[in-house]
């Protein structure tokens, strides 16, 4: 359960860590450097452990298909949308991805949910939902829409990511796996940066390296390693329920560090999500076909 509560707390720091470096860097440039920072990053004990890696062509495939979710699109949706929508209903927003990802993980991986973990599932999206009313007040028109839609691009490309990994694990280590769908998904955001923005205009200050450095090892590298090693042995559906937890611990930092207020609707908005996290972690897995 800590991994992943951890994993939630790594994950909320990235739109307020992507809005932070987005002031030096055009979106498109620091997501490739984020992407290759976490690559190479697990790229280094991956190799001083000599871990093997995967032979069969299937999954490579596999992994470069994870790298175009999870990387490419994930990434390409969050740092646009990080210039145009605030960065909490942002975070709240990105984190419907566990109910796409409960309904792919369905049809393809043939996950059966519990009673208990439907309900749980809902009352955790309930419970986003309602925390983030009062919050609703972001960029308006067309921006607004823009932002909406491109984190709707990098909800569905994690999620499609997610029902990859799982249908991959145990063909691959881990590191290798991580490593290698960071480096996959880097390249096509490298490709991108060249065509449409100028890679000089990054401004490297101490403040965007800080968010950099965040986003490549802790949200990226050392999130993704943690996630996929414990899609190894825990349901799709019964790990994205604690992804409730990420606008959760994102309120909570806001109420502690910068002044936000803890008003009604928060209050039942948070009891609902842990409520529903309480429901999807306690229920037992409904039998698989």
């Amino acid at each position: 359960m800590w991994i992943l509560v951890s994993v939630a707390g790594l994950n909320a720091l990235c739109y307020p860590l992507i809005t932070l470096g987005l002031r030096d860097a055009p979106p498109l440039a620091f997501a490739a450097l984020r992407a290759l920072t976490a690559g190479l990053a697990l790229t280094v004990p991956a190799s001083l452990k000599r871990r093997a890696l995967p032979r069969a062509a299937r999954t490579w495939m596999m992994l470069a298909a994870i790298g175009l979710g999870t990387t490419t699109l994930g990434l390409l949706g969050m740092f646009v949308a990080g210039g145009l929508v605030a960065p909490g209903l942002a975070t709240v927003m990105g984190n419907t991805q566990p109910l796409l990802a409960a309904f792919l993980a369905r049809c393809f991986l043939q996950e059966r949910l519990h009673p208990r973990q439907r309900l749980g599932l809902l009352l955790g999206f309930a419970g986003i939902v309602i925390i983030s009313l009062p919050h609703l007040r972001g960029p308006g028109g067309a921006r607004f829409e823009r932002g909406l839609a491109y984190i709707a691009l990098a909800v569905a490309g994690v999620a499609v990511g997610n029902v990859l990994m799982k249908a991959v694990r145990g063909r691959v280590d881990p590191l290798v796996a991580m490593a290698a769908q960071s480096l996959f998904g880097a390249l096509p955001l490298a490709i991108a940066t060249g065509v449409w923005e100028q890679p000089s205009a990054i401004i490297w200050s101490g403040r965007f390296v800080a968010s950099l450095l965040g986003l490549g090892l802790f949200a990226s590298a050392l999130g993704n390693w943690l996630w996929f090693s414990v899609l190894e042995r825990v349901p799709l559906s019964r790990a994205n329920a604690f992804n409730f937890l990420t606008p959760l611990i994102g309120f909570t930092l806001g109420v502690a560090f910068y002044g936000e207020r803890l008003d009604p609707a928060s209050i039942v908005g948070l009891s609902l999500t842990v409520t529903g996290i309480v429901l999807v972690e306690r229920a037992r897995p409904a039998a698989t076909p």
